[in-house]
Formats: structure tokens, C-alpha cells, sequence
């Protein structure tokens, strides 16, 4: 009688881990934790149980929100666990006022509100659903301000997903379907918070509004980068650059 042997497990590569904690975005600010510099270390240990991985998570301050916090630790956990080949999985908080409860609470599998208790009054999913909203927003007016930049002239009502660059279209397309709003090639891409197009008398006025918002969300970036690279000396290498349409210095609100 032939043997079965048993199959090799799957090897853990380091990058596949790292590129699935790329998915996990800082909620407040839009941009993936591995390119903020919120990655500090990432280990891969081969096992015939799969491979072990330990992720180890820093942020700006010690005083970032505890909620904010749980939602990119929880993330980069289900991200990870996500990796093919992958068993055993640690993800673990440094250096938070908040680090051992998280990590208490993820490794034991309590939830949000299973670790903070009482304190967890927030819902995550309203908290999730108030920064996606803020993400498509500032997504919308960058698009937007991109094509006036070109023409300053263009009628912003017109204009529509398939008038925009693939990667911009791409972008407001995964936003709007996480709200339920159109997102169809006719679209347009100037839409009120309801989803409905504004009328020409009221487009200014929802353009500016949108405008105050993605300086919001960039100026916190700028700021959270900054913060971490004065905390941990050197972070600022494992940071990548912020895209060409989020300038360091914000367009003048008008």
C-alpha cells in the first residue's frame, strides 16, 4: 500500500504578509498604516501548522484614540490571518496608554466591546461609516480639483466617473459602494452626502465644503507623520510619500 504523505505546508512570505497590512487603512486620515510608518516590525516563522507570524503596530502618540486604535490592530489581524499559509497569528499595539487591554482583548478574541466594556459606547460600524464618508469626500474634491487645475473653466457638475483617470475612478467607485451611493460611469462626481447631484446654483458651495474637508484629512496626515518620526527617530524610512494629488501645502479654500 502507497503512503500518503503529507503535503507541505505553505510558505509565509514576508512580502504577502506586508502587502496585506497595506489593505488596512488608518481610518481618520486614508492612507494604508504601511505607508504612515505605523508598521514596526513584522516576523515570519515556519511551522508545519502554517507559518507564525508576530506584527508589532506603533502610532504617533501614545494618545491616539483607543477606538482608532483597535480598529487598525483588529484590521492588520484580519488582514494577516488572511495570508494563504498562515497559522498562528500575533499583532500586538506598542507603546499606546491603551496597549495592554488591546492586546489582552484581540489575543483573547473579546471584540471591541468584549475589551473596552463599557467605555465601548461608540458602534465601529458608525465610527467606520463617518471616515469612509469623510474618504470619499476629500477622493471627490482631489478628482475635482485635479481637472479644474487643467481647466479652470470645466463644469464640475458634468463631469463624470468616466471622465476621471482610471485610478481616481477606481477609488470613488470602492468609497461609493461602501455607502450605497451611484457609482456608475455616468455618474457624476460631484455629489451632495445623500448621494444626489447638487444644482448649479449650490455646486460652489458643495465643492468648498469638500475642500475644508480633504485639507482636514491631509493636514492630519502631515501632522500624524510628523509626530511619529519625532517619537520614533528613523520611522520616517519606513514611510512612503504621499501621492502628487495630496500636496503638503492645501489649496486655498475659496
Amino acid at each position: 500500500m502507497t503512503a500518503v504523505l503529507p503535503r507541505p505546508a505553505t510558505r509565509v512570505d514576508e512580502a504577502a504578509v506586508r502587502a496585506a497590512l497595506g489593505t488596512v487603512v488608518d481610518p481618520e486620515l486614508d492612507e494604508p498604516i504601511t505607508d504612515l510608518g505605523f508598521v514596526r516590525s513584522v516576523a515570519v516563522e515556519d511551522s508545519p501548522d502554517g507559518g507564525a507570524v508576530e506584527v508589532h503596530l506603533r502610532l504617533p502618540t501614545s494618545f491616539c484614540a483607543p477606538n482608532f486604535a483597535w480598529l487598525m490592530v483588529s484590521d492588520a489581524h484580519d488582514a494577516v490571518s488572511a495570508v494563504p499559509g498562515v497559522g498562528r497569528v500575533v499583532v500586538e499595539l506598542d507603546d499606546h496608554s491603551d496597549s495592554d487591554l488591546i492586546n489582552r482583548g484581540l489575543a483573547a478574541g473579546l471584540g471591541y466591546r468584549g475589551t473596552f466594556g463599557h467605555e465601548a459606547e461608540e458602534s465601529l460600524d458608525e465610527l467606520r461609516a463617518t471616515f469612509v464618508r469623510k474618504a470619499h469626500t476629500a477622493a471627490m474634491e482631489r478628482a475635482l480639483t485635479a481637472l479644474l487645475r487643467a481647466d479652470p473653466s470645466a463644469d464640475v457638475r458634468a463631469v463624470t466617473l468616466a471622465d476621471l483617470p482610471a485610478d481616481a475612478a477606481e477609488g470613488l467607485r470602492r468609497r461609493r459602494a461602501a455607502l450605497g451611493l451611484p457609482a456608475g460611469d455616468a455618474d457624476p462626481v460631484l455629489l451632495r452626502e445623500d448621494g444626489t447631484r447638487p444644482d448649479a446654483a449650490d455646486a460652489p458651495t458643495v465643492l468648498r465644503r469638500a475642500r475644508s474637508v480633504r485639507i482636514s484629512v491631509d493636514g492630519n496626515a502631515h501632522f500624524c507623520r510628523g509626530l511619529l518620526t519625532t517619537r520614533y527617530p528613523g520611522s520616517e524610512a519606513d514611510q512612503t510619500p504621499r501621492p502628487d494629488d495630496r500636496p503638503l501645502i492645501p489649496l486655498e479654500v475659496r
